[in-house]
């Protein structure tokens, strides 16, 4: 049976199904959505809790413990972990892939529900946002004004921009970093207290009855009601000076006579800056699984409406953009595509040297191409990065099976066959052939569509589509390939060629004459050709052992991003100076566009580390990559003195759910808090200088400096003062505690109560303070205790319930992550104790995981094409003959890694498992044609696999020429994100390169020895 005789017998029929396929592509492309990669993003909730003054110990313990015991209980729950610092906890919760993030936000909603009567009194009620606190936002907005205060801008910021941009479609949060909130400040003189006999909790009390903002009812009248309105609520600093606490020789005491009341902000330590000068930034980030690209057009759409609402004075500046890289990288993987589909183009037209033969396998690449585009829109796919290369790729391979049935059908016309004759013989001589070619390299995908968790994800998108576009071009090939060369090809002997046509074919006759030598030679060295083949099979082995492993290739997105940290205790004050010194440095690196600075809240963990985000200029404006400027910048930083300064270039997959100052992660666990801590800093020392890493640094914070209050409960019980009334006298002198809130229409603000400056910095100050005993006279809080200096911890981490220390690392230039991570492996089995267990977590834990599944993914695959081979040949022995060019495809792909200083990562991987595919398709044009002379001409099979080699000669350079021309752009690795994909490319390259040269003498040998296999047992392969 023909089933290509069908459509060249029915041209008319053949030409509207490839316009009908033309056109549902094209409707399919103009409604894909563009992204940088498919949705791989974990399901990540994160929970905070807040109980003002609260120790990092009582929240860890009071608080974050509790929850954690809650949401152990909630299904596909993959990693728990939590950090607890001062009156706050947060807990990230992240679920498996294959869970709904909405479901199991429900869920957490219920468990916090369920925790409410166990946490302490006085708690914030916990919150969650669908967020991973790990991920970078992808566009950042700066909010300045010349004329506007901090605190009025800030107030727009907050409650206009923030609030609108928060109820956008996709966006999990907005942070706000360097808020400026209005609050009304009391700074108490303790003197002041003291001489008036007041109690520091009686001006507490004062002010939080004396300003009130309660129901007061209605005057219900015969004919006419009225609303009863008190003027209790007070709205400024002046307002709240004038609130008398209490009486002294008939004169009232107000709260202004007791220190200061000024107008300031909720948080007077952070604080913002853009451009040198102070602003409000507006961070956004994403829900885990939302399109970036979507998020961030719907985000600048909602500004452009805001735009004519907002006040004349108000600037809001876009500093950073991510869908903009993201754009730029599609857009350079789209001209790829075209410029890969020129050369191959080039190719097909220099070997046949005729311009409608040329047209006629070309027509398959677009399409393949448009037609896969169709496809990718009913199954919801993205147009990214891995989609279009994984279309890039296709383009040198789709058009072999064009190539290869032109070919054919010519052969017959030289012959003297009719067009139309030759194209029903050739197209049925080979029909077989191209079928099995395709359908063996689509089998190569199956192991990869099996493939479970981050990186099943991640390539199931890549499979799908390549498959889609090496199956359409089987189709194509099939139909419409055949159909038109029975209508427009011709023999080359009817007609006459010009000075450029015989010059190419001379060269080609040259290179054909030389293989034919040496062919015939290798073939009488069979045993030194099979000596040969074991040869590069241990050298295979070899090489993979000596090629570096990577996970995901960094790419230059144009943003880096900067945690500095100085040492524990270190004032806000001094914090803000160092931070300034580290911001001039940034400010005068000619490879910076723009950067935010921020130093105490709004998304730093502690008080002594600060932030700081980078936008570079673009690339085609400065000389270095992100990674470069990176190494360039770290000297100058680290200049700086009293600060740290960690640099990262953002990774392209965030795979955990814990912030750190550095991009790889080695976790500790152990119940015993003494051993991890002590461990946890003998492993930093030891790291710090192994010769593998750099920015060796921990979330280990145990030396904050603390003032250790013991409280004499007997003394406080005899004079009537409880441990309640301390511990409530020291956080409203020392906690910045909201004693009171002014509700507007608008927003609420707090009324903090503090000591004032000077006595905040002295702990002597503390005997300076008294509260009111039960018989009504006043206690000094030093008559009932006592005070020593002592050091504890500024926050208490904790991951799966268990208390746990997190190492944190980057790799020195040219160090691979598998030697990386092999590093701290060693070094933790030296130096830890066998009570402390470890895991690494975020990409360094799935980069683990992933070089423990490819090894296997890679014998599947070729168990799977080995199977479909098998079925196709009804053969166990062909398939093997097939498949003996594996090791050689997979030695050229290593060396040229190895050449070219390139990590085996999870795309080179990839590539390698291409070169299965693409490898087998000079064996099964080699192999048809041989079983086909054997079983009708009788011939030998050595003569009949020369002659097979021979024949096929020409099909079997174009095809691997148009697949090496279709793969060297990616190889090549130029324009936005070409980092991630030349691993690929080179892998392709390398391989199809070697492979391509042994394969021609190696199969040939394998064909004959075990044809004489099949013989020995008695029996013949089938054909």
């Amino acid at each position: 049976m023909n089933f290509s005789a069908l459509f060249i017998q029915r041209p008319i029929a053949t030409t509207l199904v490839m316009i009908a396929i033309l056109l549902f592509g094209i409707a399919g492309y103009t409604q894909l959505p563009v992204s940088d990669l498919p949705n791989v993003d974990y399901p990540v909730v994160q929970v905070s809790a807040s109980l003002p003054g609260a120790s990092p110990e009582t929240m860890a313990s009071a608080v974050a413990t509790v929850l954690e015991k809650q949401f152990s209980t909630i299904p596909g729950l993959d990693v728990m972990t939590s950090s607890s610092s001062q009156g706050n906890t947060n807990i990230t919760l992240q679920f498996t892939l294959d869970r709904d993030i909405d479901a199991a936000a429900q869920d957490v909603q219920s468990a916090i529900a369920q925790t409410q009567r166990r946490l302490p009194t006085g708690i914030i009620p916990p919150s969650y946002q669908k967020v991973n606190p790990a991920d970078s936002p992808i566009v950042f907005f700066a909010v300045s004004s010349r004329l506007l205060g901090l605190t009025r801008l800030n107030e727009y910021a907050e409650n206009t921009l923030a609030q609108r941009i928060s109820m956008v479609n996709g966006v999990a949060q907005v942070q706000v970093f360097g808020s400026q909130k209005y609050a009304v400040r009391v700074r108490l003189d303790p003197h002041a207290l003291r001489a008036r006999g007041i109690g520091i909790d009686e001006v507490s009390a004062a002010i939080s009855s004396g300003n009130v903002n309660l129901p007061t009812g209605i005057l219900w009248g015969r004919n006419r009601t009225a609303t009863i309105q008190a003027n209790g609520q007070l709205s400024d600093a002046k307002d709240f000076g004038n609130l008398v606490v209490a009486w002294r020789d008939g004169s009232p005491v107000r709260v202004r006579d007791l220190g200061q009341v000024i107008d300031d902000v909720q948080n007077n330590r952070v604080a913002s800056w853009v451009h040198g000068d102070r602003a409000i930034v507006l961070a956004v980030q994403r829900q885990p699984g939302t399109n970036t690209v979507q998020v961030a057009d719907r985000v600048q759409e909602l500004l452009d409406r805001l735009k004519p609402q907002m006040p004349a004075s108000v600037e809001v500046f876009k500093l950073y953009d991510r869908s903009i890289s993201i754009r730029n990288s599609v857009e350079d993987v789209q001209n790829t595509l075209f410029v890969t589909f020129l050369l191959v183009v080039l190719v097909i037209f220099l070997f046949l040297k005729n311009l409608p033969a040329t047209v006629i396998p070309s027509l398959a690449l677009p399409l393949s191409v448009v037609g896969t585009f169709g496809v990718m829109h009913q199954l919801g796919y993205n147009l990214d990065n891995l989609s279009l290369m994984a279309l890039t790729l296709s383009v040198g391979f789709v058009v072999d099976d064009a190539i290869v049935m032109l070919e054919n059908i010519h052969r017959h016309m030289e012959m003297g066959k009719p067009p139309v004759e030759a194209a029903l013989e050739g197209s049925r001589e080979i029909g077989f052939t191209i079928l099995s070619m395709t359908l063996s390299l689509v089998a190569v995908f199956i192991p990869v569509l099996m493939m479970g968790g981050l990186l099943g994800r991640l390539f199931h998108e890549f499979a799908v589509t390549i498959s889609a576009a090496i199956l359409v071009s089987g189709f194509v090939s099939l139909t419409l390939t055949p159909m038109l060369c029975s209508r427009f090809l011709r023999a080359e002997h009817t007609t006459q060629h010009g000075r450029f046509y015989r010059t190419v074919e001379a060269g080609y006759e040259a290179m054909y004459a030389f293989y034919e030598r040496t062919l015939k030679s290798a073939m009488r060295h069979r045993r030194l050709m099979l000596l040969f083949s074991l040869a590069i099979l241990a050298g295979t082995v070899v090489l993979f052992r000596l090629v570096p492993k990577g996970f995901i290739p960094n790419e230059d997105t144009g943003q880096l991003q900067v945690t500095t940290e100085t040492a524990e205790g270190t004032s806000f004050e001094s914090m803000m100076a160092h931070q300034q010194a580290v911001a001039a440095i940034v400010a005068a690196d000619p490879n910076v566009q723009d950067f935010m600075s921020t130093a105490g809240g709004g998304g730093v963990s502690s008080s002594n580390q600060g932030r700081m985000f980078l936008r570079l200029k673009p690339r085609g404006e400065r000389k270095l990559s992100a990674d470069e400027v990176i190494r360039e910048l770290q000297p100058k930083l680290a200049k700086v003195p009293g600060i740290r300064c960690f640099v990262i270039n953002p990774p392209v997959i965030n795979t955990g759910g814990r912030p750190s100052k550095s991009q790889y992660q080695f976790t500790l666990q152990s119940s015993d808090l003494a051993t991890l801590y002590e461990s946890a800093a003998a492993l930093v020392s030891k790291l710090q200088d192994d010769e593998h890493l750099q920015d060796v640094t921990s979330d280990l914070q145990i030396r904050n400096p603390q003032v250790q209050v013991d409280i004499d409960r007997d003394r406080a019980a005899s004079l009537g003062v409880t441990a309640l009334q301390i511990e409530q006298a020291l956080y409203a002198a020392y906690g910045s505690s909201q004693v009171s809130t002014i509700y507007t229409p608008n927003d609420q603000y707090w009324v903090i109560m503090e000591l004032m400056p000077q006595f905040q910095r002295d702990p002597s100050a503390l005997g300076l303070l008294s509260v009111r005993s039960k018989t009504g006279s006043l206690v000094p809080l030093g008559t009932v205790a006592k005070l020593s200096r002592a050091v504890g911890p500024l926050s208490v981490n904790h991951s799966g319930q268990i208390p746990s220390v997190t190492v944190s690392f980057n790799l020195k230039p040219n160090v691979s992550l598998g030697d990386g991570t092999a590093a701290v492996e060693k070094t933790a089995r030296a130096v830890l104790p066998a009570s402390i267990s470890t895991n690494f977590s975020g990409t360094a834990q799935v980069f683990q995981s992933s070089q423990q599944g490819l090894m296997w993914l890679l014998l599947l695959a070729v168990l799977v094409i080995y199977i479909v081979l098998g079925i196709l040949y009804e053969s166990f022995i062909h398939p093997i003959t097939i498949l003996s060019g594996l090791p050689f495809a997979g030695f050229g792909a290593l060396l040229t890694l190895l050449v070219f200083k390139t990590e085996l990562s999870i795309y080179a991987f990839v590539g390698i498992i291409m070169l299965i595919g693409l490898v087998k398709k000079n064996a099964i044009m080699m192999i048809d044609f041989a079983l086909d002379a054997e079983r009708k001409e009788g011939k030998a099979p050595a003569d009949a696999i020369v002659e097979a080699c021979l024949v096929r000669f020409r099909p079997i350079m174009m095809t691997t020429m148009a697949a090496l021309m279709g793969t060297l752009p990616i190889a090549i690795g130029f324009g936005a994100g070409a980092e991630s994909r030349r691993p690929l490319g080179l892998a392709v390259v390398g391989g199809l390169a070697f492979s391509q040269i042994v394969t021609l003498y190696v199969t040939p040998v394998f064909y004959t020895y075990l044809d004489r296999f099949a013989k020995r047992f008695g029996r013949r392969p089938a054909a």
